[in-house]
């Protein structure tokens, strides 16, 4: 196993060397995942090595343990062992309960070398990206109540574009300093930046890296140069035309079938007059939309299957630009609908305010309760179970041990599967919605800011009570950053400059005369300047802080002088070899 070491470089381990190499923030030596990883080697590294099968017995059952197969995968697939799990550290745990989850009084503060300790990266770095999202989410916020309670009259449409380009900064620069945090948290917690996201090791039959170049190319030391690389350079251009196709499904699948579908809710939505049809239509149509989505996860993940990626790190990206895809039709079509076509701000203010209220209240209910249901539907069926084993009604029934306990708690997993992704998928997945919900219809709604602003404190305390009480402790995957996740937001603040362009051009031109008057054509330009100022800020601000990039540098100058000299060392031994061997022959 590689870990890192003082002068920045990744080194196998070697225990009679252990000064050489950095320790974590909380002091220890090994990190979550890392001793995770120790955990796995060690509980499926026990396989038979012996010249024959060997014969097991559990209850009256006997079966083989085949020659070089690991005894905890037999057990596994007997049934004899349900499920390896980490369980939680009770010490840790209620610590991280009163200074983090019921700790209401920091607001967006959370001690997150406490939770990277304790969950590792991918946990840390998710909760680091909302507590920030959060706290610069109160300046949009600040704004939005002023436009609400403030009755501008005719100036409104001169304070709506002002509105509009400070939120287009804000957001463009909130993700070059979420960047530069993301770089900085890094190099805090001494995590390789080039290779820290893909952990090459399997637990429960999944795999967390993979290399899909075939092998019968890398075995075949004697093929010609020319026909290896073609056989590569073909390998590499029909993985790109399969990705290419796949794609083009996903995309073919949205317009094709879920368009129409997404259309007529919205049609039936504009018509209906009552407000609590409307109000009960919605409810049905999110609930509804969700099995048509898990469906379409499930295609995806079988288009992914038959992708060639590096990783799985990428394989996953892949995931979620398809998910996504199928999420922003089904979450913003029915309001494009509204903004574009039927030009009716009323109605598309009350969509948004159902949208928002419905779509998050009801997530962090569900997200927050259903594991809880489950956990406690599971513990009377195992108490029933045992009362009727001893044939008595009464008395309370203990769990023979904790890890019992745990086992009935549900696992941190992703609702469109665990293959590639856990738990945090759907939460980043609501976070990229609501930012997406709220930026493209700003000018329409400017007090979502303040709902989002609340929502996300409230999100903090409530995801770190799911993780710590609701759930079994997740298993640690490695990150670097967070993935496809910001690609996304990025999308979203191009859609949003297009969009709010677009609602203020309606509401300069309510007659729909569509002439080039110097409102419209001001509107015009400064979506323009907005698209050179997005990309000109990613430019201006700097994608790690200067003493991350002067750490860097630094460390990388030190290699270099030790392995120069080394290098050195390793000639001058062997030309005085050399000189010995010629003077003796």
């Amino acid at each position: 196993m590689k870990k890192r070491t003082h002068i920045g470089m990744d080194l196998l381990f070697e225990l009679d060397q252990v000064k050489a190499f950095v320790r974590q923030p909380d002091g220890s030596l090994f990190s979550w995942c890392e001793r995770f990883r120790c955990y796995h080697h060690l509980i499926y590294g026990i396989v038979n090595e012996n010249q024959s099968a060997v014969t097991l017995k559990c209850e009256e059952e006997e079966f083989q343990w085949n020659v070089g197969e690991s005894l905890i995968r037999t057990l596994e697939s007997k049934k004899i062992v349900k499920q390896i799990f980490p369980l939680h550290d009770e010490i840790r745990r209620k610590k991280l309960l009163g200074n983090w989850a019921l700790n209401w009084w920091e607001f967006t503060g959370q001690p997150l070398d406490e939770v990277y300790s304790y969950f590792g990266t991918k946990v840390a770095l998710y909760f680091a990206f909302l507590g920030m999202y959060t706290r610069w989410l109160l300046f949009p916020a600040a704004l939005g109540l002023i436009l609400q309670l403030v009755e501008f009259g005719s100036l409104r449409l001169l304070v709506l574009p002002i509105f509009f380009v400070s939120i287009i900064v804000w957001a463009v620069m909130f993700s070059q300093f979420w960047r530069r945090k993301n770089s900085a948290l890094v190099a805090r917690w001494q995590i390789n930046y080039a290779f820290g996201g893909d952990s090459s090791f399997r637990f429960s039959g999944v795999e967390c890296g993979s290399l899909q170049i075939p092998v019968e190319l890398i075995k075949n030391q004697e093929m010609d140069k020319t026909k290896e690389k073609e056989a590569f350079q073909r390998f590499e251009w029909f993985g790109c035309l399969r990705r290419f196709r796949n794609d083009a499904i996903v995309i073919l699948s949205i317009i094709c079938l879920q368009l129409p579908f997404e259309l007529a809710y919205a049609h039936c939505y504009e018509v209906i007059q009552s407000d609590v049809i409307k109000f009960g239509l919605t409810v049905l149509y999110l609930f509804s939309i969700q099995y048509f989505t898990r469906l379409g996860a499930k295609i995806s993940m079988k288009l992914i299957n038959c992708e060639n990626y590096e990783n799985n790190e990428k394989r996953a990206d892949s995931l979620v630009y398809k998910i996504f895809g199928l999420y922003f039709m089904q979450s913003y079509i029915g309001v494009f609908y509204h903004a574009l076509l039927h030009r009716n701000f009323a109605t598309l203010r009350q969509v948004l305010i159902q949208r928002l209220l419905i779509s998050e209240v009801l997530e962090n209910l569900l997200e927050n309760s259903v594991p809880y249901l489950k956990y406690s539907y599971r513990k009377y069926k195992i108490r029933s179970n045992k009362r009727r084993e001893k044939g008595s009604s009464q008395g309370r029934i203990q769990f023979t041990s904790r890890a019992e306990k745990e086992y009935l708690k549900p696992s941190y997993s992703a609702s469109i599967g665990v293959e590639l992704e856990d738990g945090l998928f759907d939460d980043y997945l609501e976070l990229a919605l609501q930012f997406g919900m709220i930026m493209m219809f700003a000018c329409a709604f400017p007090l979502a800011f303040a709902f989002a602003a609340l929502n996300n404190i409230t999100e903090i305390r409530t995801d770190a009570l799911k993780l710590l009480a609701m759930h079994k402790r997740p298993f640690p995957r490695a990150a670097t950053t967070i993935g496809a996740w910001l690609n996304i937001f990025q999308f979203l603040i191009v859609m949003s400059i297009c969009t709010n362009c677009a609602l203020l051009v309606w509401l300069y031109d309510q007659e729909g005369k569509w002439k080039i008057e110097p409102g419209l054509a001001a509107i015009l330009v400064m979506e323009h300047v907005l698209l050179l100022v997005k990309f000109g800020f990613s430019r201006l601000v700097p994608e790690e802080p200067a003493w991350v990039k002067a750490n860097r540098v630094q460390k990388a100058s030190q290699v270099q002088d030790i392995c120069s000299k080394q290098l050195l060392r390793t000639i001058s031994g062997g030309e005085k070899t050399l000189n010995y061997v010629k003077k003796t022959v």
